[in-house]
Order: C-alpha cells, then sequence, then structure tokens
C-alpha cells in the first residue's frame, strides 16, 4: 500500500506543478517570441500542401519539452529534500517521502537521458525560432553526432558497467548478442527519439502515445518491484497529461524537440532497463510506422523518378492531405496507442527472464 500511495502522490504533484507551469512557460515563451516556425525540409511531399493545412500554427509558443523537464526536476528536488530535511513529515506521511526520485539503482540513467536529449533538442529549437545556421537548426549530421555519443554512453553503461550483453525474447528466453548488444542499443535509442520527433505533427499526437508507453512501463516496473522507477514514469505520465491540457486542438504550445527527442530517448532507455525490447516495439508499432512512412516516400521518389507512395510523408499529414480532420486522425491513433500499450504490458509481464534493472539493484 505505501508504493501505492507513493506513486499516486508523485502523479499527482507532477500534473499540478506541471498545470501550474504551463501558463506561466507558455506567456514567456510568448514574450520572448520562441513561437513555431512551420518546417517543410522534414516532410516529404508539396510544402505548400503542407502549409495549407499547418499556416496557421505558425507562431504557437513551443520548447514546451523544458517546461516538463523543469517541472521533473522540481520533483526530484522535493523528493530529496524532503527525504533529508524533514524527518518528522517523513515519519508522518511515510514512503513517499522515505524514498526519493534520485535513485542510482533505479532513475539515475532515465533522468540522465532525458535532461541530456531534452539538451540537444532545445538546442536545435532555439536555433530554428532564431533561424540560426545553414538549416536553421542544427543540421541532421550534428544532430546524429550528438545523439550518438549520448546513446554511446547508455550503451557503454549498459555492457561495460553492469555487463549486460542480452535481450530477453518472450517465449524464446534470454538471446545473448554480445558486443552487438552496443550497436543494437545505439540503434534502438536513435531511432526511438527520431520517431516520435517525427509522429510530433498534430496537436496532441505524440504526447497522448506517449502517455499511454510511460502508463504502460509505469505498470510494467510497478509489477516488477521497481518502485521508483515505476513512480518516474508516473510522474512523466502525470507531466504529459498536463501538457495535454494545453497541447491538444487547438494546440496553445509545442513540446518541441526538447521533448519529443528526450521523451523517446528516455522510453528506449527504460526499455532496457526492465529487458522489454519486444514489448517497446509493439508499444511503438505507430511511431515505427510514421518512420516507415517517411523512408518508403523518400525511396519511392529516388527509385521511382519522382513518383509518391503518400501525398505527404509522415502518415498523419497523408491523412490530413486525404481530408480527414486533424482531431479524428489524432482520437484514432490514440485508441490503437490505448491497444498497443495494453498488449506490450502484457507481453512483458507474461514473460520470464531476467531485466538489467535487477541486475542494477543488485
Amino acid at each position: 500500500m505505501e508504493h501505492i500511495t507513493f506513486i499516486l502522490i508523485s502523479l499527482v504533484m507532477a500534473f499540478l506543478i506541471t498545470f501550474v507551469l504551463m501558463p506561466i512557460g507558455i506567456k514567456l515563451l510568448i514574450h520572448f517570441r520562441i513561437g513555431k516556425n512551420i518546417r517543410s525540409e522534414g516532410l516529404v511531399g508539396k510544402a505548400e500542401e503542407f502549409e495549407k493545412l499547418h499556416g496557421k500554427k505558425m507562431g504557437t509558443p513551443t520548447m514546451g519539452g523544458i517546461i516538463m523537464i523543469f517541472a521533473l526536476v522540481i520533483l526530484v528536488l522535493l523528493s530529496v529534500i524532503a527525504q533529508h530535511a524533514w524527518p518528522i513529515l517523513t515519519d508522518t506521511i511515510g514512503f513517499s517521502i522515505r524514498n526519493n526520485l534520485w535513485n542510482r539503482q533505479e532513475t539515475y540513467l532515465a533522468i540522465f537521458t532525458l535532461v541530456s536529449v531534452g539538451l540537444v533538442g532545445a538546442v536545435d529549437d532555439y536555433l530554428n525560432i532564431r533561424g540560426i545556421g545553414r538549416t536553421k537548426g542544427l543540421s541532421a549530421r550534428v544532430k546524429m553526432i550528438l545523439l550518438i555519443i549520448l546513446a554511446s554512453l547508455g550503451a557503454y553503461w549498459f555492457f561495460v558497467k553492469l555487463g549486460y550483453d542480452h535481450i530477453h525474447f518472450p517465449f524464446l528466453g534470454d538471446v545473448t548478442f554480445g558486443y552487438l548488444y552496443i550497436p543494437i542499443f545505439i540503434f534502438v535509442f536513435i531511432s526511438a527519439a527520431n520517431s516520435v520527433n517525427i509522429t510530433d505533427g498534430l496537436d496532441g499526437l505524440a504526447g497522448g502515445l506517449l502517455l499511454f508507453q510511460f502508463i504502460a512501463y509505469g505498470a510494467i516496473t510497478y509489477i516488477r518491484g521497481l518502485y521508483i522507477l515505476s513512480a518516474f514514469c508516473f510522474i512523466i505520465s502525470g507531466i504529459l497529461l498536463a501538457f495535454l491540457w494545453f497541447n491538444v486542438h487547438p494546440a496553445k504550445i509545442f513540446m518541441g524537440d526538447t521533448g519529443s527527442l528526450a521523451f523517446g530517448a528516455t522510453l528506449a532507455t527504460i526499455a532496457f532497463m526492465t529487458d522489454t525490447l519486444i514489448a517497446f516495439i509493439i508499444m511503438s508499432s505507430i511511431f515505427i510506422f510514421e518512420t516507415i512512412s517517411v523512408i518508403l516516400q523518400i525511396s519511392s521518389k529516388k527509385i521511382r523518378k519522382g513518383k509518391k507512395i503518400f501525398k505527404i510523408a509522415p502518415f498523419h499529414h497523408h491523412l490530413e492531405a486525404i481530408g480527414w480532420k486533424e482531431e479524428t486522425i489524432v482520437m484514432r491513433l490514440w485508441l490503437l496507442g490505448m491497444i498497443l500499450a495494453v498488449v506490450g504490458v502484457i507481453f512483458s509481464v507474461s514473460s520470464i527472464g531476467t531485466y538489467a534493472a535487477h541486475l542494477i539493484a543488485g
């Protein structure tokens, strides 16, 4: 019961703090003119068609990911202060204060990933907004190099420090990959970050899908006895829920690369921590398909001399282009996301195997 109390208090506080910070952050972003630029170079289709659909969103405050990460930092600091400075309150409230969120065994890696990748996204967002650089933002090469560096640090930690070199496959057991574990980790880490970024193109879409996955991982980690990591996942869920209040159509703020890259990479890290990569792939099916739609579109135009598969890629913009309303697309993909999250949880809890977080705890 004390674990549930800890998690519920963390979830509610995360929602309330973010809900209070969002309007303040939106005003500050408007004041400093941190507004969205409509970039068509990341799309594969007619730029004018995309601008017709989304031109009205020009100037909407972005970099909302900074507010969300700041909310998390506040919660972590509060939990540390509560544990060390308020022993009387600790005895009164119980587990929720006795255990802080800055936990070496369960949350160091997740917090480091969220903050470090968020910084990369923030730099990219800021440069884009200010029109700095040849590509108005970090070039694809520079962004990729930075993500590879951060992913390599994570791979090093798992493989060298923890001696982890296998991946659990449901119904098959653990498969050892040896040194191949390192490039697998790097690939999944970068792919997860970029796929969420690609999907973050409609009001509420990426935020809702991320919410379902973090709730799913909150359940998975709780079932496995990783209560601090579970609280972390539910804290992110509370933060995303508050963000969605302001991000659903018509959006008052966007998370930007600051949020999309950071949350995608963090989910990948948690997937490796819990050794649930297959479940993670299942839950990320929409993000994966959105990315594949871009790859297919680019390949088709190159191989078939300009011929396209979709009107615009990624796929959610294709649905817009053929007449689907933005809200309809988001709600239907949310429904699919919820189903995939449930399936992912079932896969993860029905399988028997070791997982990295228990190794860390040991």
